[in-house]
């Protein structure tokens, strides 16, 4: 049973992400600006820095692509991206400590490169117009709040979690 909470987890967070977007005012964080929840690249970054690395690039992978085919008219964006940011995840952890401060670093370090994608390939096919400066205050700086704050409230839980979805493969 364990080994289906963590992808569960991981769904419903797909699905609040939605929601808050549905739920929260326009401009909770001011005229113009545009906070995106990324809750579901948050506990994909965590699985992978506190549980199984394999398992966090291998959901990031199904989720990217259920991101993609749900959310966006152009598949292949999330879905190379979320494992991407998994692998580079990795490879961070390997040199850096293993702690709650820095694994909230690196997710908002993840975070950042996936907003910064996004924009770069919208960017690149002219599905906007938006300049850099533009993009950094109205998009990113509301987004890493937004998620800040979810990572704070969550940062403890998730370590928990995949902890345990570690041992339970592990058994």
């Amino acid at each position: 049973m364990r080994r289906f909470l963590l992808p569960l987890i991981l769904l419903a967070l797909f699905i609040c992400e939605s929601i808050f977007v549905q739920i929260t005012p326009h401009d909770l964080l001011g005229s113009g600006k545009i906070a995106v929840p990324r809750f579901l690249l948050a506990g994909l970054l965590f699985l992978t820095i506190f549980g199984s690395k394999k398992h966090g690039i291998l959901y990031g992978l199904l989720f990217g692509l259920l991101f993609d085919i749900v959310y966006v008219e152009i598949i292949g964006i999330y879905l190379f991206l979320f494992p991407v940011i998994a692998f580079i995840t990795t490879k961070l952890m390997k040199i850096l400590q293993t702690n709650m401060a820095m694994a909230s670093i690196i997710v908002l370090l993840g975070i950042t490169l996936l907003e910064a994608g996004v924009y770069q390939m919208n960017l690149l096919i002219h599905h906007t117009d938006m300049v850099f400066a533009a993009f950094l205050s109205s998009r990113l700086v509301p987004t890493l709040i937004l998620n800040a704050i979810f990572i704070i409230l969550a940062v403890y839980p998730f370590k928990r979690l995949s902890e345990k979805f570690s041992d339970s493969l592990n058994d």
